[in-house]
């Protein structure tokens, strides 16, 4: 594209333009081609959508499983993904019911283990990692989130791995909770994790039903399951 189509399309002025290009040929995602002065992408464009192509890409799947999970459990359903030492909520899907839990956005984060979907992402990490991921996290929670601690996650994620899936009730927003499970890669590490927040009496009543929802759903979405070998979830209580 030229430069003025490059303004046209993005709104932006040219000079603007012309210093975002010049960092991006700098990093060889972009060139520009010295007789038509028109700009490409670069090599590292390319090879960055070849490393794309082994990623699980979990949101178009797990789209119709949202809406199942919604009307089937009248609550709110939630896709989380791991970025870094956070969750962040990819998509979200509401039910009928009248209170709903409305907290999480799509595009919001939180640190792992804050939340039934955060800490299904987290507890099914290798135990170093768990370890690095808590050894960042310790400042966080005491001027966020004051009823977690790393002796209270670290002894939720044991439940959670013994147990069998992800339960959290009024530990992040009072009243409320969730109940998760992970989707597993083929490398056996939580991709993501979806999750059903509601008022904690609606789910504390309703356990095995939502287990058995989230199971079928994780199972169609996680490649590494079987007929014969369920979804590893986890459990927390509080």
């Amino acid at each position: 594209m030229r430069l003025t189509d490059l303004a046209v399309a993005t709104g932006l002025n040219k000079s603007t333009i012309v210093r975002l290009l010049d960092g991006l040929i700098d990093e060889g995602f972009a060139d520009r081609e010295p007789e038509s002065r028109q700009y490409r992408l670069g090599d590292q464009a390319i090879y960055l959508g070849l490393a794309m192509q082994g990623r699980m890409h979990l949101r178009a799947p797990a789209r119709p499983w949202l809406v199942r999970l919604a009307a089937r459990s009248g609550d709110t359903a939630l896709l989380s993904v791991r970025s870094g030492t956070e969750a962040l909520c990819l998509d979200r899907e509401f039910g009928n019911y009248p209170i709903q839990a409305n907290y999480l956005d799509v595009g919001s984060r939180r640190p792992l283990g804050a939340g039934a979907g955060s800490l299904a992402l987290l507890a099914w990490l290798p135990d170093d990692e768990v370890a690095a991921v808590l050894d960042q996290l310790e400042n966080v929670w005491v001027t966020r989130y004051p009823r977690l601690s790393r002796s209270y996650l670290l002894d939720q994620i044991g439940q959670s791995r013994h147990q069998g899936f992800v339960l959290l009730l009024d530990v992040v927003v009072e009243r409320m909770g969730g109940i998760a499970m992970p989707v597993l890669g083929v490398d056996g590490r939580p991709v993501g994790a979806m999750s059903i927040a509601a008022l904690s009496e609606r789910l504390s009543s309703r356990i095995d039903f939502l287990r058995e929802a989230l199971s079928e759903a994780v199972a169609a979405l996680s490649p590494t399951q079987t007929q014969t070998q369920t979804p590893t979830q986890m459990v927390s209580r509080t």
